[in-house]
């Protein structure tokens, strides 16, 4: 089994993106998901989940039951150690300082040389709510993101999605590298971006031919192979099944310019253009469009809702 350290503040949708690297990934506490399988090449990609480890014991949310449990368990190993303590979210009135010292004490007890600085092995201790979680540090997702934020890349647009969510929508549509990821209302192309870092070959389309133009220069930024043209979004010039996946972010109608059609018909069709080039669709907007959803043939596999602030609430369905 291991240990997931999930970010941001939706652990459900968290658990639900490390799924795309962590095999049956499920919530067990603030902040702290179980799985029963890691791929770990796959787990560096995620956006949400930061760490996974090789699960030790889990025990009540005390130093002293910790230390107990970690005397028990089967910790055979060779080189240093160090231990890492948490106290997630601020749910336990935990010492970590002490924890880290009374559990390396166990470690050097063991015959296990600690080395803080640089060591081969990490024990991580996660005390949350009211359990500890102690596991071996296995794999850590690359936290990059702040080096391709909206402002920073070369065509900018006020309203574009940050790098964090556009990964996380990627890994919800389980994008594998050498898929065809198709976003039809591409925009400055932030899905398509994290999508090719993946090893993904992007595709995308958007109605206006300005935005097309800076979704090419901010995909030439980060990507080697893509591509970019101006479309209709409920009419693709796509054969059937031309791509893998399909993921979009709806106009978000107070603000967005729609040139050609109402929103409603807007979705509508480009839901039922995403069910004809692809069996997998990863749909954000500020409202629910589950029924639309259904009537283009799709079955939402998840729904999630993600406030933004006290005016913006994004909606996320999960389609296939």
């Amino acid at each position: 089994m291991f240990v997931l350290e999930l970010g941001g503040a939706d652990d459900d949708f968290a658990a639900a993106e490390a799924r795309a690297a962590a095999t049956d990934a499920r919530v067990a506490a603030p902040g702290i998901g179980l799985a029963s399988d890691v791929d770990r090449e796959r787990f560096r990609g995620l956006a949400y989940a930061h760490r996974a480890g090789h699960h030790v014991a889990t025990t009540d949310a005390s130093v002293a039951a910790a230390a107990d449990a970690l005397r028990e368990a089967d910790v055979a190993r060779e080189g240093t150690v160090a231990v890492r303590a948490r106290n997630v979210r601020n749910t336990t009135d935990v010492d970590t300082q002490q924890a880290e010292r009374d559990l390396g004490g166990v470690l050097v007890d063991a015959g296990f040389d600690v080395d803080l600085d640089d060591p081969d092995h990490e024990l991580r201790a996660l005390f949350a709510d009211d359990s500890c979680f102690l596991a071996w540090l296995t794999v850590e997702s690359v936290r990059d993101f702040g080096e391709r934020k909206p402002t920073d890349r070369p065509f900018f647009q006020p309203g574009s999605m940050d790098p964090l969510l556009a990964r996380a929508l990627c890994n919800l549509a389980r994008v594998q590298p050498g898929d065809v990821v198709l976003d039809p209302m591409c925009g400055t192309g932030g899905v398509l971006i994290e999508a090719g870092l993946l090893g993904a070959r992007p595709v995308g389309t958007d109605a206006q031919q300005k935005m097309v133009e800076g979704a090419r220069e901010n995909l030439d930024a980060y990507v080697d192979d893509f591509g970019v043209a101006r479309a209709d979004a409920t009419r693709l010039p796509l054969r059937d099944g031309a791509a893998d996946a399909v993921i979009f972010d709806a106009p978000y109608g107070r603000q967005s310019k729609i040139e050609t059609h109402e929103l409603a018909d807007l979705v509508a069709g480009a839901l039922a253009e995403a069910r004809r080039v692809t069996d997998r669709c990863v749909l954000v907007a500020d409202r629910d469009w589950r029924d639309a959803a259904r009537d283009a043939g799709w079955s939402v596999a998840e729904r999630f809702e993600r406030r933004v602030h006290r005016s913006l609430t994004r909606h996320v369905l999960v389609l296939d």
